[in-house]
């Protein structure tokens, strides 16, 4: 069943027919309709307090979707002109979406983001005297999970009684599964399993731990699941049509993630899906395609 006694903008936690599992439901966020509102916010906050941004500045950034959506929406109210750039395989969904909110998109030819397009981008802010708030370096990325998504957790969960055990999420950035990592690990020893795609795959919001995300590293990790693009839709599907929640292919990947481990690890765990579905539409309309 599901418990509506948190209001929805602090995401509230779902409880499967088991009784032990929790879902993080970020599509509450405002702007993007994912967990990349908190980062962008902050980023583009702590940025404020040190006058880096005016109303004259440009904003540059590498984005596969919901950053990039986060931070045209949020530019928009700080009077700032934001340009995309995505990589090769961006669902156009993503692109039309940017466009509406007005931003510059450049589709460029990387086939994800890894540090050879951060770079790319850093140097065509530099060369265009714009900003790159670089969400795969910020530690106001890292700081905004830190701080508040997982004290939002930690408190949800006290409130009806619960701590969690294991924590299951994506390593994108890994921004959130950084800070959620830190923060548990320090008051509760909570196992973190990380989600990436499997060799070859790939899964839009995640990525493989060869793109180097910088707090992986840098925080206790007990484990990565690889998951294969056909799984994190059939995962994403399972969810729409078991629980009724349209969620992103990211959270369909955790979903699975979490099947496979299960048996490991017991207690309450905490899945965090990080976005809804709408914006996969072209994706799942292949699968379809080529299930018949």
């Amino acid at each position: 069943m599901r418990s509506l006694s948190q209001p929805p903008w602090l995401g509230f936690h779902f409880q499967t027919r088991g009784g032990v599992y929790f879902a993080k439901l970020e599509f509450f966020n405002p702007f993007s309709r994912s967990i990349k509102d908190r980062a962008v916010f902050n980023m583009l906050m702590k940025a404020k307090q040190r006058k880096e941004i005016n109303g004259k500045n440009k904003l540059f950034e590498a984005t596969s979707g919901n950053v990039g959506i986060a931070m045209a929406s949020m530019s928009n109210i700080l009077g700032v002109k934001f340009r995309a750039y995505i990589p090769k395989p961006t669902p156009k969904t993503t692109e039309i979406l940017l466009k509406v909110l007005g931003a510059e998109v450049m589709r460029t030819d990387f086939e994800t983001i890894d540090p050879t397009m951060v770079e790319f981008v850093k140097r065509e802010a530099e060369k265009n005297n714009a900003i790159n708030l670089n969400q795969f370096e910020n530690e106001d990325n890292f700081e905004a999970h830190y701080k508040y998504t997982a004290r939002e957790i930690d408190e949800q969960l006290r409130s009806i009684g619960k701590r969690p055990d294991v924590i299951v999420a994506g390593i994108g950035t890994s921004g959130h599964i950084g800070g959620l990592a830190k923060y548990f690990k320090e008051r509760y020893d909570t196992k973190i399993i990380g989600v990436v795609p499997a060799k070859g795959e790939k899964i839009p919001g995640i990525k493989r731990l060869e793109t180097k995300p910088k707090w992986v590293s840098k925080v206790e990790i007990d484990e990565v699941v690889e998951i294969t693009q056909k799984e994190a839709i059939e995962g994403s599907i399972r969810i729409a049509r078991r629980e009724g929640l349209l969620i992103g292919l990211s959270a369909g990947a955790v979903a699975r993630g979490l099947e496979k481990v299960r048996d490991k690890y017991t207690g309450t765990a905490v899945l965090i899906f990080p976005d809804d579905g709408f914006k996969y539409v072209e994706i799942f309309e292949k699968y379809f395609s080529e299930e018949k």
